[in-house]
């Protein structure tokens, strides 16, 4: 599976505050605070909610292979 490394790049102050707790259930408390987290289907909805506020990084884990069905 793939990770999402998420940074912490503006404020949440100004904004609703569903946002600042879904900053707070990413574990992003201050503005720089990277966290890694496994790119599933519910970290994508909350990273959509917050994408003015995040820079997120995809990565692929090393040593994963494609499986073919072939």
């Amino acid at each position: 599976m793939a990770k999402a490394l998420v940074t912490l790049v503006k404020s949440p102050s100004g904004f609703r505050a569903d946002q600042a707790k879904t900053l707070r259930a990413l574990g992003l408390r201050k503005m720089g605070d990277t966290r890694e987290h496994d790119y599933s289907r519910s970290i994508r909805g909350m990273l959509e909610k917050v994408k003015h506020l995040v820079r997120i990084e995809i990565r692929e884990e090393a040593g994963q292979e494609e499986k073919s069905g072939a």
